[in-house]
């Protein structure tokens, strides 16, 4: 009994779930954080017969809706 209350026993175990609870718990709300502003900042392409599938100039065709530049 003298490992129950220690790193190793019974606490350590509620302090692990304690600490991994918190992890899932921040990240969840960063993430719906980000959601909620990137919700609200759409972008358009402006024309979407020049993208191609992996190339770097893709981002030269797409702008911001609100403040209609790059």
């Amino acid at each position: 009994m003298n490992g129950l209350f220690g790193i190793n026993g019974l606490s350590g175990y509620f302090l692990s779930v304690v600490i991994l609870l918190a992890i899932v718990f921040g990240l969840g709300y960063a993430a719906v954080i980000t959601q909620k502003e990137q919700a609200n900042n759409p972008y358009v392409i402006e024309d979407i017969n020049t993208l191609q599938g992996v190339s770097k100039d893709n981002v030269l065709h797409y702008k911001d809706a609100k403040e209609g530049k790059q």
